[in-house]
């Protein structure tokens, strides 16, 4: 399976952006997806995941009540909403997929996306 995000960009505290990641080369509906995030010189660290249906959500306490994460099955896409970003949400920000798992650990994750950076002005 193919992973295409994107979105990120520069933003001001306080701002929203919106990422969004494509999958494609198998039935999207088939996987678990992930979001996860990596800043310079810390570990890649877990931010949220949606079941399959989309029925079951889970984020990390960091971004609990700031951070929205969805898809959309029929255009084969899992969006990550961020609002009332800060500074220290700046990463690379990947998008994963799992056949069986939505759970933090990111070893659970056999596919990847390329990454989009999110940068958060003070």
């Amino acid at each position: 399976v193919q992973l295409q995000a994107s979105g990120g960009g520069l933003v001001q505290a306080g701002g929203s952006l919106r990422l969004s990641c494509a999958v494609s080369g198998r039935t999207f509906s088939g996987y678990d997806m992930g979001w996860f995030r990596q800043a310079p010189g810390k570990e890649r660290e877990f931010v949220a995941s949606i079941s399959r249906s989309g029925v079951s959500t889970y984020y990390a306490e960091s971004v609990k009540g700031r951070f929205t994460i969805s898809r959309d099955n029929a255009k084969n896409t899992v969006y990550l909403q961020m609002n009332s970003l800060k500074p220290e949400d700046t990463a690379v920000y990947y998008c994963a997929a799992s056949t069986d798992y939505i759970g933090l650990r990111r070893y659970k994750y056999g596919d990847w996306g390329q990454g989009t950076q999110v940068t958060v002005s003070s």
